[in-house]
């Protein structure tokens, strides 16, 4: 059964914070000249022997003038990913131009969410403890709740319709979009607060990507290679992926809400995409990912051949990479399209990157401009064109996301330009 176009979720709103920069004008100029976000690790003392020495950081946030990054809010709300969630949720709505009153509070839904949560919160609380002897903070369990930042989404918006937390490991951020225009197709919300928010740089998680053989490490005689190069998606020296931070929020509205409102959507969610590999904790299974990119196409009434770009989940591992090009290439049948991967400049912000790489996709169509696909050096066994020369004009009509978590959770997305 065809969802009505009245209910169908639009993008009226969005904003990002990465290792890009600290506002999305900043970032998309970055992005657009190829400028790596990757840096040396300084969250952090390194000793001598941790394996993990790069990163891609958040810049600070602090001097800006909104209510919860005052002091007193940041002693009681310590952990991170309450800053920096909040802030893009915050500058979103702004830009949607909504405003949630009395009226509006209980059909507007939060799908803000988070992988990682504030794990953070609860490492220092043990810290301290074994130490110090001493008990936690009182803050310091909701802290460490993951469903805690959409519940201090709320707060902040006023949002009082469904709250949920949709954590599908780093799929996180778009499987956010996706159930939020699940609600609304449903009827149970007329605005829905997307995004996701992930600080992951915290020791025992990068020792742990270190010793699963999933975060980057050099090889022999590359110690010194400059941080920036190290993210390397589909190439043949790919090397694992670059731990990273970041934050995003998209605020869905259904098209009739919209039209009554005034708003100027962007973007549509045309169709949509979800599948479990029900195969490996960590490794993905190509016959799942190619039936969620095939749900997505088939949602939005589209063949592959209306896709003119694929923003790729691409990681940079030599398993991911090979399984999502297999993939791709079977579902074009050869003519595969240009795929952008935004890892290559951000670093993989868990939960988080799927939100901030759809956003980056938006602003591309918006521009007619595909992001370039740094670090690439061909790998003979996986042809394909990641714009690798740099930034690429190109008109956009449909552009398909992907987006893949461990466990095995999949999530793809077909955008529809609408300006």
């Amino acid at each position: 059964m065809r969802l009505s176009e009245g209910k169908k979720a639009v993008i009226v709103g969005y904003d990002a914070i990465s290792p890009l920069g600290g506002d999305l004008a900043q970032q998309w100029r970055n992005a657009v000249a190829g400028r790596s976000g990757i840096g040396p690790l300084t969250r952090f003392p390194l000793r001598e022997d941790f394996p993990v020495r790069i990163a891609g950081q958040l810049p600070d946030v602090d001097h800006l003038s909104y209510p919860f990054l005052t002091a007193r809010h940041q002693a009681a709300w310590h952990s991170p990913v309450f800053k920096y969630g909040m802030l893009t949720v915050a500058r979103a709505l702004e830009r949607s131009g909504i405003q949630i009153d009395s009226g509006l509070a209980p059909r507007v839904a939060v799908t803000y969410s988070s992988a990682v949560g504030g794990i953070d919160a609860v490492l220092t609380a043990d810290r301290r403890l074994q130490a110090e002897q001493k008990l936690p903070y009182p803050y310091a369990n909701p802290n460490s709740c993951i469903n805690m930042i959409g519940g201090k989404v709320a707060m902040l918006t006023g949002a009082k319709g469904p709250i949920l937390s949709t954590i599908t490991a780093c799929a996180t951020g778009l499987t956010s979009i996706l159930v939020g225009a699940m609600l609304m197709a449903q009827n149970r919300a007329d605005v829905a607060i997307c995004g996701a928010v992930d600080c992951a740089l915290v020791e025992p998680i990068l020792a742990g990507f270190h010793t699963m053989n999933g975060a980057y490490f050099p090889k022999k005689g590359e110690e010194n290679e400059p941080p920036e190069r190290a993210s390397r998606p589909f190439s043949v020296d790919r090397r694992g992926f670059v731990v990273s931070e970041g934050a995003g929020a998209v605020i869905l509205a259904t098209r009739e809400f919209a039209a009554a409102h005034g708003l100027r959507p962007s973007a549509e969610l045309a169709g949509w995409g979800m599948t479990s590999d029900a195969h490996h904790f960590v490794m993905p299974a190509e016959d799942t990912v190619r039936q969620c990119m095939i749900d997505a196409l088939g949602d939005a009434g589209l063949h592959s051949g209306d896709i003119a770009a694929v923003n790729a989940h691409a990681t940079a591992t030599k398993a991911g990479d090979r399984v999502e090009f297999d993939a791709l290439q079977t579902l074009f049948a050869g003519c595969l399209p240009p795929v952008s991967a935004n890892k290559s400049l951000l670093g993989h912000a868990m939960g988080a990157s799927s939100i901030i790489e759809t956003i980056l996709a938006l602003r591309g169509m918006e521009e007619d401009l595909l992001l370039p696909t740094i670090n690439y050096q061909p790998d003979p066994e996986m042809e394909l064109d990641c714009v690798a020369q740099g930034a690429r004009p190109l008109v956009q009509e449909h552009v398909l996301k992907n987006a893949f978590g461990f466990g095995g959770c999949n999530a793809c997305a077909v955008l529809r330009k609408l300006v």
